[in-house]
């Protein structure tokens, strides 16, 4: 296969420093992990069963102290404690919804900070997964869209948010016992948190088949959505390097209103995005794609949008989540009417389409749909005194 140039956005993303000092093994790929291990010592006739082994005991045990990794001789535990560690986003603040909702601050190198939200619902549970500090998209709707783009988050930082929240819910099988029942409370990932996922890709991508990998965190990959607002480039590359189910944050049914609620849509428009839809089920061998639709008062929720909408999607396995806009402070836009919403339902259902009202999760702790932006954006304007 030819290699693929990345993707890249039309902004400047503040770059980072290679960290002196341990290399963090969270993150790395099954072959970045079995180099690493060869250049710190390890024979190369051991590498693949010392990479299967390490890898095991941190996504399938939730393991980060080498020195309990009791099927590795002590010897090598402290060489691997001497040249690597196992570390995670740390938790700044966890914040409970009445409803169960979970939202936690996360600080990631450099002092950032992103939002990762965790739905619980009956027998399964949702953990919306940021894949930026900040976002570049600006889609006038969305609070997270409000707060410039800082950086990509790495690999290790996207799969890190999906094992702090394990830590959080205590579902790392007990020390010594059989792996529990599947009945998981973190059962599935939406990439719908802080950032646009496809602009940030490789780091998506990596992060993605960690979470996969049947020896590790072991989530299929029908269990993973992930939620693009556009990139067209970007929708071929995740059927034929994810394979994960796909959202489309559409929005609109006319390129006029589309590009002001999503202004990506100035560079790819619809016809251009619907194309690049059309095949993707078949490439990903996938599901129905899913169009998120925020239904905004007056704006984009008549029936002739509705008629539209149905029309525009036509010969692409889709269902239709209507999502009631989620307001923020100083937000431009309401939130239509539940006989509005409800008429518009009936249209698209009628058309043979699913077409669920998804219930707002979280709005009293700011944790719903378009409602996520942290504090980060202040930390590139804050000065550090000078030494004394």
């Amino acid at each position: 296969m030819t290699a693929t140039a990345p993707i890249t956005q039309d902004v400047m993303t503040i770059p980072r420093a290679i960290p002196d000092g341990p290399v963090n093994l969270v993150g790395l790929t099954r072959e970045e992990l079995r180099t690493a291990l060869i250049d710190a010592g390890t024979p190369e006739g051991q590498a693949k069963m010392r990479e299967r082994q390490v890898w095991q005991w941190i996504y399938e045990k939730g393991v980060r102290d080498f020195g309990a990794m009791t099927n590795l001789a002590k010897s090598y535990r402290a060489l691997l404690a001497e040249r690597f560690v196992i570390a995670i986003p740390e938790i700044v603040t966890r914040q409970v919804s009445a409803d169960g909702t979970r939202k936690y601050l996360v600080r990631i190198a450099g002092g950032h900070e992103v939002e990762t939200v965790y739905i619980p619902e009956e027998g399964r549970g949702t953990l919306c997964v940021s894949s930026q500090v900040g976002c570049t998209l600006t889609c006038s709707f969305c609070h997270t869209g409000t707060q410039r783009l800082v950086r990509n988050l790495t690999a290790g930082e996207i799969v890190g948010q999906i094992m702090l929240a394990r830590d959080d819910l205590g579902e790392w099988p007990e020390p010594g016992r059989a792996p529990k029942d599947e009945t998981r409370l973190l059962s599935n990932i939406v990439l719908m948190g802080m950032g646009e996922p496809l602009y940030n890709f490789e780091s998506v991508r990596d992060a993605m088949k960690i979470a996969m990998d049947p020896e590790g965190i072991s989530l299929s990959r029908r269990r993973i959505t992930l939620s693009t607002s556009g990139v067209v480039p970007g929708i071929a590359r995740t059927a034929e390097e994810i394979g994960c189910l796909l959202a489309i944050s559409f929005h609109a049914t006319t390129d006029e209103v589309r590009d002001k609620l999503v202004p990506i849509n100035k560079k790819w428009n619809i016809r251009e995005l619907l194309d690049a839809l059309r095949d993707y089920p078949r490439l990903s061998n996938s599901e129905r794609i899913t169009f998120e639709y925020v239904m905004l008062d007056g704006v984009n929720d008549s029936d002739a949008d509705a008629r539209r909408l149905v029309q525009l999607i036509k010969g692409i396995p889709a269902k239709i989540n209507l999502i009631p806009f989620n307001e923020w402070p100083g937000a431009p836009y309401r939130r239509s009417t539940d006989a509005r919403i409800k008429a518009f339902a009936n249209i698209v259902y009628r058309a043979g389409y699913a077409s669920p009202v998804r219930t707002p999760r979280g709005e009293d702790i700011m944790a719903a749909c378009g409602q996520l932006k942290s504090a980060s954006e202040r930390a590139p304007r804050k000065r550090t005194a000078p030494a004394e």
